[in-house]
């Protein structure tokens, strides 16, 4: 990096674009949620199947 100071451009006459398609928040985190979900399922179903496989049944 260099010391030397270096004067930017700015532009002051920025407006913010908004686009009627844009969702919501909350549906990204609802979405987020139910990904999670699943794959909280699918990690049970492994770990449930691994105790399954490894207990013994000729008790």
């Amino acid at each position: 990096m260099t010391d030397s100071k270096e004067q930017l451009d700015v532009d002051d006459d920025f407006t913010a674009v908004e686009t009627d398609d844009a969702e919501p928040v909350v549906e990204v985190a609802k979405t987020n949620l139910s990904k999670r979900r699943t794959i909280d399922n699918l990690l049970e179903e492994r770990r449930l199947q691994k105790q399954l496989a490894d207990y013994d049944f000729d008790l």
